[in-house]
């Protein structure tokens, strides 16, 4: 729902420093590689419940989720590229959950098999809705420059970075976050499921 206002707001600061890593020689792909790694280890960190580690790793790796498409945008974007970025990211997403369940699996496990289930619900109906359009020549005006058609909904990417953060700040808050994410989520599924229907119709 943010999203768009979000990258509105660091579009200066991340193409600022997205030519810097231009002229260093950094590729947009080794960002999304970096990015991956970090955020695996905010994982581990959140597992063994370093949350504040967790939190720092997370939004670090989120940093350079976001550094990638602005280099990407500078050189060449290609679509080996925005795969991986999509599936990494698919994965990262499902991996945070995963953590606070292992990090507490007596109070976590549920919940965060809730917003896991959740989650596929929204990444199907964005997945299947992407693929359709490219084969219907579609384009988003909305999130121009995207490797995929981002169908909108209520949970985006930053509503699910700031429920993470909320979620390390608050870890004994966890089940409630999840439940309260999962039922927003599943809100953008049946919106995206409706809207793609009808668009595809």
């Amino acid at each position: 729902m943010f999203d768009r206002h979000a990258q509105t707001l660091l579009r200066p600061a991340l193409n600022a420093a997205a030519r810097g890593l231009v002229r260093a020689g950094i590729s947009a792909d080794a960002l999304t590689w970096l990015g991956f790694a970090i955020g695996m280890a905010a994982a581990v960190a959140i597992a063994l419940q370093a949350w504040w580690w967790g939190l720092a790793l997370l939004l670090a790796s989120r940093l350079l989720d976001g550094l990638d498409g602005s280099v990407a945008r500078l050189t060449q974007p290609t679509d080996a590229g925005g795969f991986l970025d999509i599936a990494l990211d698919f994965v990262f997403y499902a991996a945070i959950p995963l953590a606070f369940a292992v990090a507490n699996p007596a109070t976590n496990a549920l919940p965060a098999a809730a917003l896991l289930a959740s989650f596929i619900g929204t990444g199907s109906s964005f997945l299947a809705f992407a693929a359709l359009a490219e084969k219907r020549g579609l384009t988003d005006t909305a999130l121009p420059g995207k490797s995929f058609y981002f169908l909108g909904g209520l949970t985006e990417a930053t509503e699910t970075i700031t429920v993470f953060a909320a979620m390390c700040i608050w870890p004994e808050h966890f089940a409630v976050l999840a439940y309260g994410f999962a039922g927003l989520c599943a809100i953008t599924t049946g919106m995206r499921v409706w809207w793609g229907y009808w668009r595809l119709g």
